[in-house]
């Protein structure tokens, strides 16, 4: 029974978000079959779909952004001519004329724009942007993040969901970037990567560089060939942010075989690469598209092929090449077995791991089949430390807190530095043991659950709640600490600090 436990311990944490607790019996179920109980979520068909009401497509989010960024403009504009026009009002005094209706009308226009925001009224320092715009990206984000956080905590497993979070935070964008990047961090993951953590690897590299919230957050729209019609006229040339983080960090990583030649041959081939703007001049505003007057001309040589295509094809058949190339089944196999078994993982697992995402053409349900199935990924010690996302979800499963607002998260997050969808650059939050487990750090999930503790610990006897997470596999020291803690609410905090709950 024990080595069952044990099993069910890394089939929970290292493959998943942990038991949930109440009557669910994850660790039960996970003992009798461990691997198949996490296999059994790759089976579902669309189990990585995130499909809730309310939540709009890219191309819908990025137009209510262009409404609310030309709102602001027209409110600015309008308080500007106000102070103008009242800058422009002669001195009252007996030969003075009345103020003109005016500019009166004027400042109570921007005021009515601006939503009446107090800060908006002059005289009282620059403009503001409108509140009420600003709202609905803010509540946006708030909405993608709880319909993942909801996902997350009521799955039976939530391997699905672990790809998921690998496979953003490979290919991340930061919400940070700007109000279309904070728009569309949901949209970006539910359109980009969710269709793909099952597929291939080549699907979602093409889908990922051409999402709006990718080609934004890495400037591409700022890209002109030097020789393309725009280019020329706009005397502008190429931005290589895009091609360099697509062979840097998305394909085949540092020392996988290319030069500053082939970025810059990749930047060339993918300028063009846009997304439509406000006016919807060029396609649907927020959406995709492909603008033959910024492309430059020409074939282009990358990792010594040359493509001719012409327009949007001579990109896409660069990614296609590139998603196939040995360098790039080697960076992430060993970027996959590094985040789901150990800081430097086994090499024989990595060979596996390269030799199925080779021969099965970057298959992805494959690869995570491969990984689970592979007798490296159980007999490696629990070395790795949940991620503060990771930690959060799994508290939230244990302590059954379905979340209803996802702020308690979103502030937890931001507390122990990992803030949603807003690594601090384009290599995403780090994967290793020693980024999470930094003294700071460990206090600050002290905080936490003591916080928790102390908001729940009448509901909930830790000693059951131990028996739900590891059985016969908790420490006899982590029992004891338990059962000698001073109190209920003791007792439970440290149980959510304990090598069980935190270790992966």
């Amino acid at each position: 029974m024990a080595r069952d436990s044990q099993a069910a311990l890394i089939a929970l944490n290292r493959f998943g978000f942990g038991a949930r607790g109440g009557a669910a019996g994850d660790l039960v179920n996970a003992a009798s079959d461990p691997r198949g109980f996490v296999l059994a979520e790759l089976a579902r068909p669309n189990g990585a779909l995130l499909e809730v009401p309310g939540l709009l497509s890219t191309p819908e989010l990025g137009k209510q952004v262009f409404d609310y960024q030309f709102e602001i403009q027209q409110a600015r504009n309008a308080a500007k001519a106000a102070q103008q026009g009242a800058s422009e009002t002669p001195p009252q005094g007996s030969d003075a004329k009345p103020p003109q209706r005016r500019n009166l009308s004027l400042s109570t226009a921007a005021k009515e724009i601006a939503g009446k925001d107090p800060a908006m009224q002059p005289p009282a320092g620059p403009p503001k942007p409108p509140a009420q715009p600003l709202n609905i990206i803010q509540k946006t984000f708030r909405a993608e993040a709880l319909a993942r956080l909801q996902r997350g905590v009521v799955a039976d497993c939530g391997f699905v969901e672990r790809l998921v979070v690998f496979w953003s935070n490979h290919f991340c964008i930061s919400a940070n970037k700007g109000a279309l990047a904070r728009m569309w961090a949901g949209s970006f993951e539910r359109d980009a990567i969710r269709p793909h953590v099952l597929g291939r690897f080549s699907d979602m590299l093409k889908t990922v560089e051409q999402h709006p919230a990718m080609l934004f957050f890495l400037d591409n729209q700022q890209s002109l060939g030097p020789e393309s019609r725009a280019g020329i006229n706009r005397n502008r040339g190429l931005n290589e942010n895009l091609a360099r983080e697509i062979m840097e960090l998305h394909t085949l990583g540092v020392g996988g075989g290319y030069t500053q030649d082939d970025v810059t041959a990749l930047a060339r081939v993918i300028t063009g690469w846009t997304l439509a703007g406000r006016r919807g001049q060029l396609g649907a505003p927020g959406s995709f598209v492909f603008n033959a007057n910024a492309h430059q001309p020409g074939p282009q040589q990358v990792l010594g092929k040359t493509y001719a295509q012409a327009g949007l094809a001579q990109g896409e058949a660069v990614l296609s090449d590139i998603a196939r190339h040995p360098s790039t089944a080697k960076f992430i196999a060993t970027k996959f077995a590094r985040h789901f078994v150990a800081d430097d993982p086994p090499p024989a697992l990595v060979a596996k791991l390269q030799d199925i995402f080779t021969k099965t053409d970057g298959d992805l349900r494959a690869l995570a089949t491969a990984l689970v199935q592979s007798n490296e990924a159980w007999q490696a010690p629990q070395t790795k430390m949940r991620s503060p996302y990771e930690f959060l979800l799994a508290s939230g499963r244990l302590l059954a807190r379905n979340p209803e607002d996802p702020g308690r998260y979103l502030n937890g997050l931001n507390l122990l530095g990992q803030p949603l969808w807003s690594p601090a650059g384009p290599n995403g939050f780090p994967d290793t043991a020693a980024a999470w487990a930094a003294p700071e750090g460990i206090k600050l999930r002290l905080d936490i659950s003591a916080q928790l503790a102390s908001q729940l610990a009448d509901r909930f006897d830790p000693r059951d709640l131990l028996e739900l997470i590891a059985a016969d596999a908790a420490s006899v020291e982590t029992r004891r600490t338990i059962e000698r803690a001073e109190s209920r609410q003791q007792a439970l905090a440290l149980l959510l600090m304990s090598p069980e709950f935190q270790r992966r």
